[in-house]
């Protein structure tokens, strides 16, 4: 039989060459503050957030995959002001149930930002 035989594979596969980063095209508007966007989604309007706010302590949307330094960093290229510590909590899905249909909740995760003292951030 065919597919029993004692014979290996010796198709050779030839490997691809990788690009080098500055053959790479150069695209225009693509400095940090664009990427600072995609790091912070939005940010986080609740009642629990507005009491933290008038502590120093701002709550932000972030990407899954954000983590404390770029979040740090995002801040400062957005709004022009240090954080003194950042925090990131992951919000996990839910279970709902609508029009007896079952599904879930998104998942995410939120970054509390606490800023020097005198320093505020306004969100028009």
């Amino acid at each position: 039989m065919a597919l029993f035989s004692p014979k290996k594979n010796t198709k050779k596969v030839r490997p691809v060459a990788k690009k080098e980063v500055s053959e790479m095209p150069k695209v225009p508007g693509t400095g940090y503050k664009e990427s600072a966007g995609r790091v912070i989604i939005r940010p986080r309007v609740t009642e629990k957030a507005t009491l933290k706010a008038e502590v120093g302590a701002y709550t932000f949307d972030v990407a899954k995959g954000a983590t404390k330094p770029q979040i740090a960093q995002a801040i400062r290229a957005l709004f022009k002001v240090t954080p003194r510590k950042v925090t990131v909590v992951n919000i996990p899905s839910k279970a709902v149930t609508s029009r007896g249909k079952r599904g879930r909740t998104a998942s995410g995760r939120k970054a509390y930002v606490f800023l020097k003292k005198g320093e505020t951030i306004e969100f028009i």
